[in-house]
């Protein structure tokens, strides 16, 4: 019997697979002379941890999303999108903990991240959804991946190296463009591509997509008339004998509006605990419990004079005698510059503010308020604190808001420096 040529490659048990497998280097051949390899950036690992600043993933709240994300799809199979490594999560660890929870696939954008979860073990089906490819279409076969396709040179390529392979077809999703102007097939050319389609025996369309461009507005009219075009072209597509065998359109804030719950769903941002907000600020869950939690440490204390300035370009001028805190985590942690003079971080269980200009690897805050403050106590940039002055939160949003910048940038800008840690609750 001819092995399916989808099936990725024989992997170790998922239980021998250390967390920061993923932080090693991989590289693949390219097939055809190319000599494009692909290649990842390592991240830091817990074991190589030396200063205090570090992320920590609560794993039973992202087990707890992902059953309330269930709950609200129904019957809708969820897919999750791991892209930029998991929003910044770390995608092997997290895939993996996902997987457990019942987790049907996942989404990537690159053919290197869907790569790196077939590398850490994972084997439900992998959507690689970028679209670009490179010359790593043979990668795409050899590691069990399905491609979205939306161009006929896509498939082309991918039909060559499936006949240079043999055996089964290679299952593709095709990705229509129903009002994002992005990626996909435009409606019109629905006819030829279906027929450029079929004409290639070597691909069978497993799916069909498309993706929301305004499913957290005011209102869902822009993305019901969105899924209104995606079922016109669905039509098209199956009267010229393309007969897809799901469907999916469903990001976060439309599977918990219970928009467009086709076979499957791609929920992304919701996972991690943020709900995603309309234009007057409204949350579209209260269910959600945030995963990521990022912290570092008091490493300097010194009392500033008043009038004295502190930091680059003395931004900040004492009001005051002050004592001014320096933390470990600056820009290139991803703690943004654009925070300076805007946000707030916690100290023993209160807020302080930051002072002068955030720098590349450290930062300032003005801990006068903060009694009992000492060196090395903990300061929470993202995420909650209880400690001896209180307990509150600092969230993605409030992030966002004070740097001019959206939760997705927040989760997906902690650098690859910073140590990711996993616990169970």
């Amino acid at each position: 019997m001819t092995a399916d040529p989808r099936a990725p490659k024989e992997n170790p048990s998922l239980d021998a697979i250390p967390a920061d497998r993923a932080s090693q280097p991989h590289t693949s051949e390219a097939p055809f002379g190319a000599d494009a390899r692909v290649l990842r950036p390592r991240r830091a690992a817990p074991a190589d941890t030396v200063r205090a600043t570090r992320a920590e993933v609560n794993l039973g709240a992202l087990r707890h999303n992902f059953h309330v994300l269930a709950k609200h799809a129904g019957a809708t199979a969820l897919w999750p999108v791991l892209k930029a490594d998991a929003y910044g999560h770390g995608a092997p660890a997290v895939a993996r903990t996902r997987e457990r929870a019942g987790a049907k696939g996942f989404c990537v954008a690159l053919v290197e991240e869907a790569i790196e979860l077939r590398d850490a073990g994972i084997r439900v089906p992998i959507l690689v959804m970028g679209g670009y490819y490179g010359n790593h279409h043979e990668d795409v076969l050899h590691h069990g991946l399905m491609p979205v396709v939306y161009e006929p040179e896509q498939l082309e390529a991918f039909a060559r190296v499936a006949r240079f392979r043999g055996g089964e077809p290679l299952d593709v999703h095709v990705k229509i463009d129903t009002g994002m102007a992005r990626l996909g097939v435009r409606p019109e050319e629905i006819p030829s591509f279906a027929e450029a389609l079929l004409a290639r025996s070597e691909l069978r369309t497993f799916g069909a997509m498309t993706h929301f461009a305004c499913a957290d507005g005011l209102t869902v009219e822009h993305a019901r008339e969105q899924v209104r075009v995606f079922e016109e072209a669905l039509t098209a597509l199956r009267v010229r004998g393309v007969r897809p065998a799901v469907r999916h359109a469903a990001n976060s804030a439309a599977v918990l509006r219970g928009v467009a719950l086709y076979d499957m769903a791609r929920p992304g941002l919701a996972i991690f605990g943020v709900a995603p907000r309309t234009p007057e600020d409204r949350a579209l869950s209260d269910e959600l419990k945030p995963v990521l939690r990022v912290r570092s440490a008091v490493i300097a204390l010194r009392d500033v004079k008043s009038g004295e300035g502190v930091g680059y370009s003395h931004l900040w001028h004492a009001p005051r005698p002050s004592k001014v805190a320096t933390i470990a985590m600056g820009y290139a942690d991803g703690f943004h510059r654009a925070l300076t003079g805007k946000a707030s971080v916690l100290v023993r269980g209160k807020r302080a503010p930051l002072v002068g200009a955030v720098s590349m690897d450290m930062a300032m805050v003005d801990v006068t308020d903060v009694d009992g403050i000492s060196l090395h106590d903990e300061v929470v940039v993202l995420g909650a604190q209880e400690g001896p002055l209180g307990k509150d939160e600092i969230t993605a949003d409030e992030l966002g808001a004070w740097s001019g910048k959206i939760s997705w940038e927040i989760f997906c800008g902690i650098s690859r420096r910073v140590p990711r840690f996993y616990r169970e609750p």
